[in-house]
């Protein structure tokens, strides 16, 4: 485990309401709704912000609107590398309180 990603852990279990989880198969920190707040990706957070916030985690150096796939971004996901460890908690925390906002998924229904 690098040192991101226990940072990574650590923080996930600090702040309230979430729990560790999965997101295209990798950590991930989830909110009560089932819904994702932050993801860690090759050693980096990857954050859902929007506005203000999203502009501020934008101008850190080396910071970029997240691609799972190279040319298909993530709308309102950002991805912060590890040299901003020490914003890492403020971002986690922010994006948690707007995703747990979000209506709960209705599961899908198997069809008979």
């Amino acid at each position: 485990m690098t040192k991101a990603e226990e940072l990574f852990s650590e923080i996930a279990k600090t702040i309230p309401d979430v729990k560790e989880g999965k997101m295209f198969g990798a950590l991930c920190m989830k909110t009560p709704n089932g819904k994702s707040a932050a993801m860690f990706w090759k050693d980096n957070i990857v954050v859902k912000l929007q506005d203000d916030q999203m502009k501020s985690a934008l101008a850190l150096e080396g910071s970029k609107i997240f691609e799972p796939m190279e040319g298909r971004p993530m709308n309102g996901w950002v991805q912060i590398p590890y040299k901003h460890k020490d914003k890492w908690k403020m971002f986690a925390i922010i994006s948690a309180e707007k995703v747990k906002l979000l209506p709960k998924k209705e599961s899908r229904k198997k069809k008979t």
